[in-house]
């Protein structure tokens, strides 16, 4: 599997509408991309203007798509006035669970 880590770093005072804009867009690639298998966002708790984003897709293809989904380029025109400085992002593979196992836990994704 083909993952990604972003570190996103949003102006003071912003948090809140940050983290609103971005449930779309978590929500809408596991409900509508047949390949994306994870999409946290998480809270920087030391930090208050830095979110993380973990995702996880089939391959480089699935998340090529996924740059292209409606619900992405919404939430990119929605946030990007909202960042204080670009985004950065880390590629990797993973190694646990197994290919599988991200396969079979897809359906649980579907339970907010």
């Amino acid at each position: 599997m083909f993952s990604i880590f972003v570190t996103i770093n949003i102006k003071p005072g912003r948090a809140a509408e940050f983290s609103r804009a971005s449930l779309g867009d978590a929500e809408g690639s596991v409900r509508d991309e047949p390949g994306c298998f994870r999409f946290d966002i998480l809270a920087d708790l030391t930090n208050a203007n830095r979110f993380y984003l973990f995702e996880v897709y089939r391959d480089r293809a699935a998340f090529e798509d996924h740059l292209k989904a409606p619900h992405f380029m919404k939430w990119r025109a929605e946030v990007q006035a909202m960042f204080d400085g670009e985004p950065t992002r880390i590629e990797m593979s993973t190694v646990f669970p197994s290919d599988a196992g991200w396969e079979r836990q897809k359906p649980g994704l579907l339970h907010w």
